[in-house]
């Protein structure tokens, strides 16, 4: 292929072929990197909830103990507290 500098300016034209090749390789490249990029967030969302459902352990919540009518402290001669204006 002769250089650039040795071609005749009236016989420049664009060569149409090998814009549309480097198109289409730029697009696949891009929908490569895209369909991977999906793939990864997918698999780490998963990788992530799996751990999240192996730490949180659901345990039947105790049973509630009946209140007793007496406190189990009482308070002496305390007085409330006077606000001061």
């Amino acid at each position: 292929m002769p250089s650039p500098a040795h071609q005749n300016p009236q016989n420049r034209r664009i060569d149409w072929p090998g814009i549309l090749r480097t198109l289409l390789v730029q697009v696949l490249v891009l929908s490569a990197l895209a369909w991977g990029f999906v793939r990864y967030v997918d698999w780490s969302s998963d990788q992530a909830w799996a751990e999240f459902s192996r730490a949180v352990v659901v345990e039947p919540a105790p049973k509630a103990q009946p209140q007793s009518a007496t406190p189990v402290h009482s308070v002496k001669d305390k007085t409330p507290c006077v606000r001061r204006i």
